[in-house]
């Protein structure tokens, strides 16, 4: 699939290098992009842009690693638009790079899918997938979150008789407390043995989840598990009777200006919802700014506001309670790094190798960090750049 998008570089004190909208200089309306998102200045929209620019210039330095776009939207306007090109194929050959969708040093898969413009989301894609399932609840095609799992797997043979596998409810897998066995304390996905390295190069990838011994009681116990993020896309599936990327472009994507993306298939023939979907970043940008009007697209309520709220709400408050400091909590497939008495401040979507979607409410901006590190190295990450550096760089509040 080729994607042919018009880029905006916008720099940090607003100067447009290729044209792509409209200049604005204050908010008076709520703003809705259209093919382009609207265009304006840090400063014009109550930020530092000496903060701005300094950010930028650390990016650009390599400090951060390998970043290939940053992107800030306020109120509804870019303000900050940069892209970095990075020669994939000469780091590359340091690796293995066999032609393989699951082979992440391969460069004709990652971080760009060939020769477009769609950057590889990673486990973003997990909270996509929280949207789209949100939908189909919406709809009345899944009963709610109380709904057991284990039903929507009939040819897989679930282990009926084991009691807590079917207990598993949907908000089980959707809030990472699914009970089911992963990954041991410590293991990296640079261990052949993780599950999830192993899941990528079965042929089975369903009936491997399955097939997972139980731990925990369902419920009690915050274990990041790639493969019942899997099983979501599936239940998708069942329920709506359409693939999860299709099920996805019809209800989701084309409904906010979404038109070119690619997400990768799995062996079983689903569209792998661990990890495989490729959007531009300005077009990530539009599921962040969905979420951060509460599901509302330019009027038309494409997800309620009820799931929305749910699904970026710290339901899991810490998720390693036991280390003796507070942690991110978690919500429906959502990280929520920062919330206070309840009250999400930041909730994002972060992918392996450098993907993070930062959404802010209060301060009415959506970021998106688009990079590629995945082997380590003698650089800062971009994990904490929103909270650290774009926030305290904020100087009026919401409107411009």
């Amino acid at each position: 699939m080729k994607h042919l998008a018009k880029f905006c570089f916008v720099t940090a004190t607003g100067a447009c290098l290729s044209a792509c909208g409209t200049a604005a200089n204050a908010v008076t309306q709520e703003q809705w992009p259209g093919e382009d998102w609207p265009i304006s200045t840090p400063l014009d929209q109550g930020l530092d842009p000496s903060a701005i620019d300094s950010l930028v210039s650390d990016l650009a330095s390599g400090v951060y690693g390998f970043v290939d776009q940053f992107l800030l939207i306020r109120n509804g306007y870019v303000v900050a638009d940069h892209r970095w090109t990075h020669n994939y194929d000469s780091v590359a050959l340091q690796f293995d790079t066999t032609n393989y969708q699951y082979n992440y040093d391969d460069p004709a898969w990652h971080p760009y899918y060939g020769d477009t413009d769609l950057h590889t989301l990673q486990s973003v894609t997990k909270s996509v997938t929280a949207a789209a399932l949100g939908i189909a609840i919406d709809e009345g095609l899944i009963p709610g979150v109380s709904t057991p799992v284990m039903p929507y797997f009939p040819e897989y043979s679930p282990d009926v008789t084991d009691t807590l596998k079917t207990s598993i409810t949907l908000e089980d897998f959707l809030t990472m407390r699914s009970g089911i066995a992963w990954a041991v304390p410590g293991q990296t996905y640079d261990d052949n043995q993780h599950p999830t390295v192993v899941l990528e190069n079965s042929d089975a990838w369903i009936q491997y989840v399955i097939d997972q011994p139980m731990a925990v009681t369902p419920g009690t116990l915050f274990d990041y598990n790639d493969g019942v993020s899997v099983l979501l896309g599936k239940i998708v599936r069942e329920a709506t009777g359409q693939r999860i990327d299709d099920w996805a472009r019809d209800r989701l994507f084309e409904p906010i200006g979404i038109r070119d993306f690619y997400w990768k298939i799995t062996p079983d023939g689903e569209a792998d919802t661990e990890g495989g979907l490729y959007l531009s970043t300005h077009d990530l940008a539009r599921i962040g700014y969905l979420h951060l009007r509460g599901g509302v697209w330019n009027g038309e309520q494409i997800i309620s506001e009820e799931w929305i709220n749910i699904s970026t709400h710290p339901t899991v408050t810490d998720v390693a309670p036991n280390n003796g400091r507070a942690d991110a909590g978690y919500g429906y497939q959502w990280w929520v790094p920062d919330h206070a008495d309840g009250r999400t401040e930041v909730f994002a979507g972060n992918g392996y190798g450098g993907q993070f979607l930062v959404v802010s409410r209060e301060h009415d901006m959506v970021a998106v960090f688009n990079g590629w590190n995945i082997h380590g190295g003698d650089y800062r990450s971009t994990y904490r750049t929103f909270q650290n550096r774009i926030i305290p760089a904020v100087t009026a509040p919401t409107g411009g």
